[in-house]
């Protein structure tokens, strides 16, 4: 069974987000040591936490972290996960692992945030992530920054709420989503089901 690992900065839910891993066919380890992100079959970062924080965390790990992503290791990276993709984000201090270029900002408006509770999809490049996923499906949020890729063609998927945001990527190897696949239901089980088949091949 392939052996995914999630990378432990100090936030919390990874327990979710292992199970969900569980079911869906993934031998799951929390971890913090470089050489389990050098052995695994992939990697997840989780979602929860602040942007600071996290990207020194990563700091330690940063170069096994990106050499396995370069040899095309599946990296799956959940809210603040994907938010670490970036260069930088609105939330504070730090440098995220620049794997896309783009930061990360606060969601502004006529709308409360965080933003927190089911919303929909709108699946603007279909790809093997989203397999099997109906357009408009609903999917479970809690977010207050979002990101803003500067190369448009990584966006997978995106949500309206009062602005039109980037909520998920998908490019090569490196998946990534604003929602929680691991507390949206069904249709959150059939993504991670559709990461754990392209892991597995």
């Amino acid at each position: 069974m392939p052996q995914a690992v999630i990378f432990d900065y100090g936030v919390g839910n990874l327990l979710s987000l292992k199970c969900a891993l569980e079911k869906v066919g993934l031998k799951t380890k929390i971890t913090t040591s470089a050489q389990q992100l050098r052995d695994a079959d992939a990697i997840a970062l989780p979602g929860v936490g602040n942007f600071s924080a996290a990207a020194a965390k990563l700091d330690v790990v940063k170069e096994p972290l990106l050499t396995a992503v370069e040899s095309g290791r599946p990296l799956l990276g959940v809210c603040l996960g994907l938010q670490l993709f970036f260069e930088e984000s609105e939330e504070g201090p730090g440098r995220g692992l620049a794997l896309f270029k783009g930061k990360t900002v606060r969601l502004r408006g006529q709308v409360k945030v965080p933003h927190m509770g089911w919303n929909t999809l709108r699946i603007v490049k279909p790809n093997e992530f989203f397999d099997g996923v109906a357009d408009g499906a609903y999917v479970y949020f809690v977010h207050s920054l979002y990101p803003v890729p500067d190369d448009k063609q990584i966006i997978a998927a995106e949500t309206e709420y009062d602005l039109t945001f980037t909520s998920a990527v998908a490019s090569k190897n490196v998946y990534g989503t604003q929602f929680h696949p691991e507390k949206s239901g069904s249709v959150g089980l059939k993504i991670l089901e559709n990461f754990a088949k392209i892991v597995k091949r």
